[in-house]
């Protein structure tokens, strides 16, 4: 049987940075686990654009369309700024979205007891937080027709358009269901159905499809107090669903109530292939970083756990995926931080690559 196979597309800024960690701990697990991937790269983003014009081309959306889990470092960065619309970098993840169907965003916010001191919260309200977020992922306001900048009467108008149907609306909610199975069975799905009519279908089909899993607790919010709870008590929330808007806001916040960005993984999921996985792309939840790119600064931990989502999610090593949270709270719990994560004077940080180091160290620890 051929090993899995997995597409690297590293990107810009900080990305190829941190996607060299996760290659170690790729080659890690070959090595030292007798689990192996055959893994190619490519571009997407900038550097797509910098070489093809595009950000993201023809032939890469093919190798992303057969790979069994793509893994993204960033894309974007001030020096594509000015770059029509149809080609910035973020179009070309934004095309990887869409073209492989990847209508479920998974999202977690969990808070390392080892960084509970680094969230903008007091500690008692954050320690043991373990949210997951599930944001759909394909519709909703940033692909609704019509959109654009239109001229009416004497000045300039813009629209976008939120738009859902039942099938859209089911598939993400039957995700977020699953998910809470095997989880602490409560969803919370926000909207706004008091003021959007898309608010109410949501509301509808969301109840409709808890009738199938009667063992999971369904609760309604809307967004805006969903915004306010995550800051207010955010452990009361197990799985929380959500649109493609309310998605974006609301996992940016929860993720900052874990102290750094770049410690969150995130993985975007659609329907399974001929194989049985899931069409799949992993990516961590920052951005390129162009102000640290190339000083080694950069955390990877955001990139390694989502390789671990991976493992789970696409290739059923649930244990493994284990091992590597593990390694990776080992690692914080022995006090090894990069720059992003130091609150003490007189600590110093390590670089991106001993980060990466420490945490094989860690998985070796682990046999």
């Amino acid at each position: 049987m051929p090993n899995p196979s997995i597409l690297i597309l590293p990107g810009d800024g900080i990305g190829p940075e941190v996607m060299t960690e996760v290659r170690k701990i790729i080659g890690w697990f070959g090595e030292k686990r007798d689990i192996s991937f055959d893994v190619s790269e490519d571009l997407v983003g900038g550097a797509a654009y910098d070489k093809h014009g595009v950000p993201l081309a023809d032939e890469t959306m093919a190798k992303a369309q057969e790979a069994d889990a793509v893994l993204l470092g960033a894309v974007g960065g001030p020096k594509y700024d000015d770059l029509d619309f149809s080609v910035k970098p973020e179009r070309g993840l934004l095309r990887l979205r869409k073209e492989m169907d990847l209508y479920s965003n998974l999202r977690p916010a969990q808070c390392f007891d080892a960084l509970a001191d680094f969230s903008s919260l007091k500690k008692d309200i954050v320690a043991g937080l373990d949210i997951m977020i599930v944001r759909e992922l394909t519709s909703g306001v940033y692909f609704g027709e019509p959109r654009g900048i239109f001229e009416e009467g004497n000045e300039r108008v813009g629209i976008n358009t939120q738009r859902y149907t039942e099938s859209e609306i089911e598939r993400a909610a039957r995700s977020a269901f699953e998910l809470a199975m095997r989880r602490g069975k409560k969803v919370c799905s926000m909207e706004k159905a008091n003021v959007m009519e898309s608010g109410i279908l949501w509301r509808e089909v969301v109840t409709r499809v808890a009738a199938d899993y009667p063992e999971v607790e369904l609760s309604h919010m809307y967004a805006d107090n969903g915004a306010m709870q995550l800051v207010r008590a955010p452990k009361q929330f197990d799985v929380i669903l959500t649109d493609n808007l309310f998605g974006d806001i609301l996992s940016d916040c929860a993720a900052m109530l874990t102290g750094s960005l770049g410690m969150l993984p995130s993985a975007s999921l659609g329907a399974p292939m001929e194989n049985g996985r899931p069409k799949a792309l992993y990516e961590p939840v920052h951005g390129s970083a162009p102000d640290i790119t190339g000083q080694g600064k950069a955390n990877p931990i955001a990139c390694v756990l989502s390789f671990a989502m991976a493992l789970r999610y696409s290739f059923d090593l649930g244990a493994e995926a284990d091992r590597l949270e593990a390694a990776v709270e080992k690692v914080l719990a022995d006090g090894v931080r990069t720059a992003d994560l130091l609150a003490s004077e007189g600590v110093s940080p390590v670089s991106t690559s001993e980060m990466g180091d420490a945490i094989v160290a860690a998985l070796n620890a682990s046999l």
